[in-house]
């Protein structure tokens, strides 16, 4: 089953379910949020071995509540949230992924967020917005992460190329150097096609000044903006400047540091990534701001934290919930995780300020991101994105496929 089979038949198969169960239980019962009780949260992967370390600490704090993480693999989240959500039997509380937010909107399941107890200026506008749907906010944002460039400096050096790429013109001459005065097979490393290449698309298109999708709410996939960032992207396969196979499990790190890959979009995490896997490369590669067109805008990522409308805890659910959120603990979430603070606030704090040169990229680039609209079909949308990055980085022509892309979204977006 394609992709986009598998996701529109678990919708279906869902939305009937919940039907069916009426989403679960009543969750009529509230138990107050000082009365002695047990909080659920579901959390993914090693994010949930940290969250108990946090959940341990906010108990000191709260002896009533007992905080039960049950750790997710990011793998298998989505089917067991959506098995869950049909049978009735959702935790109290999840991480939830910021692509995953616009589908569970859609299925009802998430509680509205209380914005007398949470405001939204106290985050960065793209975090919170990625949870707002007709206006109502379903979800917390608990941390972020936008997509920088990372280059080899020393190898743009012996390019004889000064400074970090700041525009598409910059970008272009440093992926040129890299391969003809640098010795590089590749100038930079952008996905194809496959799984996720859309996310080395998306900030060619917002800093042209593209959207995903209008202000009326459909497709804006065949703007000119749309062809100008599908024509950028395709250039660097036609100059030879990427290579046009994806491999999946590909480690960039790996080409990364012997030089025949020196420059590539990605998250914050690859800061420590090269800390502990590449130590060598110390003092050898910089960081900086996806190069601009119009501007310089990324897209954010990360999670944030929903509370289910079948939960009888939801009380205890807010109260943990601003307890993740508050500037303290989201330094001590970075501090232990190293994922980024979705609070403007926590920036200030110590180990936020004391984080350097490529923390700082990062928090700039938080200021001006821009979110991925939380849509249902959001997997269906970006296999069509992806489909038509294929395309484009075999040859293909940018407006026409522009058109072809805009008309195969049309119906995946009510």
């Amino acid at each position: 089953m394609t992709r986009t089979a598998k996701s529109v038949s678990i919708a279906v198969t869902v939305a009937t379910a919940l039907a069916l169960t009426s989403c679960g239980g009543s969750g009529g019962d509230q138990t107050p949020a000082d009365a002695k009780q047990t909080l659920t949260i579901w959390a993914m992967g090693e994010e949930a071995t940290r969250l108990r370390t946090i959940a341990d600490e906010y108990t000191k704090e709260n002896p009533d509540i007992t905080v039960k993480v049950t750790p997710v693999g990011w793998d298998v989240v989505h089917q067991k949230l959506v098995s869950a959500a049909a049978a009735g039997t959702l935790p109290d509380m999840a991480q939830m992924g910021s692509t995953m937010m616009g589908e569970f909107i859609e299925l009802g399941t998430l509680e509205p967020v209380d914005t007398k107890a949470f405001d939204k200026n106290d985050f960065f506008p793209a975090t919170w917005n990625g949870n707002v749907v007709d206006g109502e906010a379903y979800g917390v944002p608990w941390y972020a992460d936008a997509r920088a460039l990372y280059y080899r400096s020393d190898l743009a050096e012996k390019a004889g190329v000064d400074g970090a790429p700041a525009t598409w013109k910059d970008l272009r001459a440093l992926a040129g150097a890299y391969k003809n005065k640098a010795g590089a097979t590749w100038g930079m490393d952008l996905q194809p096609g496959s799984t996720g290449a859309w996310q080395a698309w998306v900030p060619f298109l917002y800093s042209a000044g593209g959207e995903l999708l209008g202000k009326d709410g459909k497709p804006a996939l065949d703007s000119p903006e749309a062809v100008k960032a599908l024509t950028e992207f395709g250039h660097y396969f036609d100059a030879g400047l990427s290579k046009k196979n994806f491999v999946v499990g590909y480690d960039v790190l790996k080409d990364f540091s012997s030089g025949r890959v020196p420059m590539f979009q990605s998250g914050p995490w690859m800061v420590q990534n090269f800390a502990e896997q590449q130590p060598q490369l110390n003092g050898k590669w910089k960081v900086t701001p996806v190069p601009a067109d119009a501007s310089s805008t990324s897209w954010v990522g990360g999670s944030s934290l929903v509370t289910f409308k079948d939960s009888e805890h939801k009380a205890a659910a807010q109260e943990f919930t601003k307890f993740l959120t508050n500037p303290r603990s989201q330094a001590r979430w970075y501090e232990i995780s190293k994922t980024l603070p979705a609070n403007k606030a926590a920036w200030n704090e110590p180990a936020l300020k004391a984080g350097g040169e490529s923390l700082a990229v990062f928090r700039k680039s938080l200021d001006t991101a821009r979110e991925i609209p939380p849509m249902a079909k959001w997997n269906e949308f970006s296999v069509m994105i992806e489909d038509a990055l294929e395309k484009v980085a075999r040859g293909a022509d940018p407006a026409e496929t522009a058109k072809k892309l805009q008309k195969s979204t049309e119906s995946l977006v009510g």
